[in-house]
């Protein structure tokens, strides 16, 4: 079973190399599907729960809020797909920028804070260069999504004929087995 998962695994990944912008558009419909169901649970709940002081209309906004997300994402994937990776990309540049004044104020305190300031220059960077171009940005993601699907394919492959091996020299799991 590791070795078809396995393969599973690297055939989605190879897809994923091969066809990014599918990829994308999957994970936004997912996230979309994510966070319709999230928004329905969380107002089923503050709609059927006894929550004291108030707070169920807190509930009741944020269920109805994830549903409203959850049907933009499916009417605009595109635009979902650009606008979180434009919260990526500002939330790497002000990441980068309070880890620069850190690096900046621990001068006095630490040694190597130069490192600090230029893990915050990258952050920085890499903000911008999504901002600046967004659609190499959501290649990359899918890219990474790949790239993660093929190593762990690899790995669950590796892990059956390791299993298989146990199992071919009468070594079952949890029993020990000589190196």
């Amino acid at each position: 079973m590791f070795l078809v998962r396995g393969i599973c695994a690297i055939a989605f990944g190879i897809m994923a190399f091969a066809w990014p912008g599918i990829t994308v558009l999957t994970l936004v419909l997912l996230y979309a599907a994510h966070v319709i169901i999230d928004g329905a649970t969380v107002l089923g709940i503050a709609m059927t729960g006894r929550v004291e002081g108030g707070a169920w209309w807190g509930m009741i906004l944020v269920g109805v809020l994830g549903i409203l997300a959850g049907i933009t994402a499916f009417a605009w994937p595109g635009i979902t797909a650009v606008v979180l990776l434009a919260f990526v990309a500002i939330w790497a540049i002000l990441r980068g920028i309070f880890e620069i004044v850190a690096a900046i104020r621990l001068r006095k305190v630490i040694e190597d804070e130069l490192l600090l300031g230029l893990a915050g220059l990258a952050s920085v960077a890499f903000g911008v260069l999504l901002l600046l171009w967004p659609a190499a940005g959501l290649v990359t993601i899918a890219w990474i999504v790949g790239a993660n699907a093929i190593t762990f394919g690899i790995l669950s492959i590796a892990l059956g004929v390791r299993l298989k091996r146990l199992a071919n020299r009468g070594g079952g799991p949890g029993e020990a087995v000589p190196s």
